[in-house]
């Protein structure tokens, strides 16, 4: 700003230089040519001259720093602007990336949660499935044991059964010989015997 005062001020001065300079060669050659009506005459001049130096003086002093301070205050404002454009856009690429890793992790929680609730499904799945295999045992062991009660009931009545059909056999091919308690002992011991080679 102060080289373009300065750019100013000397313009200004050449101004003068010419101003000062044309009247003289104007006068000079008013005697050789006559009046010419475009110059002005010497009277008039001077006063126009000092008019315009102290309107040069007035403008370079109280409107000239007023204009240059208007310019400085455009120009940094203009500055200011592009340097809060600048930021703005620094702050947005910042803010982009920020959204961009706040998207990722939010995918990478997503899918924890997913792998979790896959590994729990698998793990109640699991669950439900041995204790189904558990009560599936459990039936089925009832299941062989009231089988076994029931043959073990089946053969103490058919044992039983045997005892007295052996008994009233034996009575009468023996005859009277064996008491009933005899041949009822004998008849148990015999089913025993089969019994126990049947375990075999």
């Amino acid at each position: 700003m102060k080289n373009t005062v300065t750019k100013l001020l000397a313009r200004a001065g050449v101004t003068a230089g010419v101003v000062l300079g044309t009247p003289v060669l104007a006068f000079a050659e008013e005697s050789a040519v006559g009046p010419d009506i475009l110059i002005p005459k010497m009277a008039e001049f001077i006063p126009a001259l000092i008019a315009f130096l102290v309107i040069l003086v007035i403008l370079s002093k109280l409107v000239w720093p007023s204009v240059l301070e208007m310019m400085e205050k455009r120009q940094q404002k203009i500055q200011d602007d592009l340097d809060a454009a600048e930021r703005s856009k620094i702050e947005a690429a910042e803010e982009a990336k920020s959204y961009e890793a706040k998207i990722l992790e939010a995918h990478h929680e997503a899918d924890a949660i997913v792998a979790k609730a896959k590994k729990e499904a698998e793990e109640v799945r699991s669950a439900v499935l041995a204790k189904a295999q558990r009560e599936a045992a459990d039936i089925i062991a009832k299941a062989h044991g009231a089988v076994d009660s029931e043959r073990h009931k089946a053969m103490i009545e058919l044992s039983s059964s045997v005892v007295d059909l052996s008994v009233e056999i034996a009575s009468k091919i023996i005859g009277n010989d064996l008491s009933v308690e005899e041949q009822r002992k004998l008849a148990e011991k015999y089913l025993a015997e089969v019994g126990k080679s049947d375990g075999r």
